[in-house]
């Protein structure tokens, strides 16, 4: 009896459960017909003046993406040129310096030594190149005059070109002794500004040994990889726009040298654009933008109003029907993207067929309306 009772239990739970769900699922499918036939039933839309653009011819600027580094044009890592201990440094990151400027000294006594005991041995040698000269000059006056034979006057010949071989050896290590003490002073070959210092007073440092890097802000240039595609609808000549970092402000630059040969590992083709205002820039810092290949003359829009939701893009017209204004897709076909030449601040914008001039065009924020969707405009729609 317990066990038939508690069966009648667990019965009446799960049919009050399959109750409450079919009572959910029919108030849900009651919801939903509702708002279909709400959708159903919308005929008309307002639409904003901000909402729709006219149709008109502009001059669009094809353009091409870039990105790169910005970089001196003069641009010198400093290195010693002889070993030695580092004496003194005279300068500091973010100094100026002029052309020939000392930047550092290392310890010159060895170098100095060495030039004086090369300076010696090169005075002794002028000295016994003057003993040869004139023995042999007498000898060949001797010889002239029948006083001694001609072999007497071919070992003072011999001699005298041994002196001139001797004395020309010493002076040659005289000048590269003369040149290492000379280099133990490094000067800037040009006038910029201490970019890194990499040693210290007091530090040893070897042949080739970084001690600082120097870059001249003057004249700074954009160095930009290519494809080898991209690459040849560049010209010398062409302007671009560029924007620094991430500064609001853009840059004017133009294209200076193309390089002539694709890079071997990435196949990439180096273009660098010289920078008009390089007021306030850095060696080292990102940039990109565009380069401006062409200008041609044509009905566009911005790229965003352009719908490609079914298999080809069209666009959403208001146009008039009878006495009313109704939504109309139109199949469009693509062109040129690029920029607007007058306002180049703006989004991207792409030449178009399939529309006529003055059309008036829903801009994409509006999102998809169902064709034959009547439409009030609460202004009159403005060219942008």
């Amino acid at each position: 009896m317990k066990i038939k009772t508690r069966h009648v239990v667990i019965a009446v739970i799960l049919l009050a459960l399959l109750a409450g769900i079919w009572r959910a699922l029919s108030a849900r499918r009651a919801q939903q017909q509702s708002a279909s036939a709400i959708a159903t039933t919308q005929t008309s839309i307002e639409i904003a003046q901000s909402d729709v653009l006219v149709v008109q011819e502009r001059n669009l600027t094809q353009t091409l993406g870039v990105s790169g580094t910005v970089k001196a044009l003069n641009y010198a890592v400093i290195k010693a040129k002889v070993a030695g201990e580092l004496k003194e440094v005279t300068v500091r990151e973010g100094d100026r310096v002029s052309a020939g400027q000392v930047l550092a000294r290392i310890d010159p006594i060895e170098y100095q030594q060495r030039w004086n005991q090369l300076k010696e041995q090169a005075a002794a040698a002028k000295s016994q190149l003057e003993i040869a000269q004139r023995q042999w000059e007498s000898n060949k006056a001797l010889v002239d005059q029948g006083f001694i034979s001609k072999v007497a006057l071919d070992n003072s010949q011999a001699s005298l070109q041994g002196a001139i071989a001797s004395h020309r050896a010493a002076m040659a290590g005289a000048d590269v002794a003369r040149k290492a003490l000379d280099d133990s002073v490094l000067v800037a070959p040009f006038a910029g500004v201490i970019a890194v210092r990499s040693a210290q007073p007091g530090e040893r440092v070897g042949v080739d040994a970084r001690v600082m890097e120097l870059v001249d802000l003057s004249q700074l240039e954009i160095e930009t990889p290519l494809t080898p595609s991209d690459s040849v609808d560049v010209r010398v000549g062409q302007t671009a726009r560029i924007q620094i970092e991430d500064r609001p402000q853009f840059v004017s630059a133009k294209v200076k040298r193309i390089s002539p040969s694709a890079q071997a590992g990435s196949r990439s083709v180096m273009v660098y654009l010289s920078i008009d205002s390089p007021e306030g820039l850095r060696h080292g810092l990102f940039a990109k933008g565009q380069i401006q290949l062409k200008t041609v003359k044509a009905l566009s829009l911005p790229l965003s109003a352009i719908r490609t939701d079914r298999a080809k893009p069209y666009v959403q017209v208001v146009e008039k029907v009878g006495e009313t204004q109704q939504v109309v897709h139109k199949t469009v076909e693509l062109g040129l993207r690029g920029i607007d030449a007058q306002q180049p601040e703006t989004d991207t914008w792409v030449a178009l067929t399939g529309v006529s001039p003055n059309s008036q065009v829903l801009i994409g924020q509006v999102g998809s309306l169902r064709e034959g969707l009547l439409v009030n405009f609460t202004q009159a729609a403005k060219t942008p």
